[in-house]
């Protein structure tokens, strides 16, 4: 089974990227869904700060790649070639997938803090905020589990810069070679 793991900071277009691989037959494990069900299974309201909250409790209670060690079982339950994990959020996680994964592709996202910031004003998912403040805020908390590292690190780089369009152009394209590769 090969293994593609997406990173990118928040709001750069890693559900849209998973939405994508989806749409091709792809089976995406989303890592939030994990911390999404402990906010749930705690009795939590599903906001940003319960989400942040709780991502930081389970990574102190079971060490940086907590999140991580949670999915290596929904993605080994996978029957398909190719796995997607969406929203890996450190370098610890991509170790933990690397050891795990004989195949394992790590795609960053970049993306502009002002498109970023436009993407959350514009989607309203539960967990989001519109200031600019609390955008650097999420992102500074993010970067403290290792994200800037594992944005570094990664295999492969695709650009979230320009329209929808481009964008799901580009991730085709990038599942379609990634996918063939041996």
């Amino acid at each position: 089974m090969k293994v593609i793991g997406v990173v990118g900071l928040p709001a750069s277009g890693k559900s849209e990227f998973s939405k994508i691989a989806l749409s091709m037959g792809i089976p995406v494990i989303v890592m939030g869904d994990m911390i999404r069900a402990a906010v749930d299974e705690a009795g939590l309201e599903p906001n940003d700060a319960n989400f942040g909250a709780t991502a930081n409790r389970l990574r102190a209670e079971g060490g940086m790649d907590a999140i991580a060690r949670l999915c290596i079982p929904v993605i080994r339950k996978q029957s398909a070639p190719l796995v997607l994990i969406d929203g890996i959020r450190g370098d610890a996680e991509v170790a933990l997938f690397r050891k795990h994964f004989s195949v394992f592709i790590l795609i960053a996202i970049d993306s502009s803090f002002k498109n970023r910031l436009a993407r959350i004003a514009a989607r309203a998912r539960s967990d989001d905020f519109i200031s600019a403040e609390a955008l650097k805020n999420r992102d500074e908390r993010e970067q403290r589990w290792g994200l800037l590292h594992a944005l570094a690190n990664a295999d492969r780089h695709i650009s979230n810069e320009g329209t929808l369009e481009e964008f799901a152009h580009a991730v085709r394209v990038l599942l379609e070679e990634t996918g063939r590769d041996p």
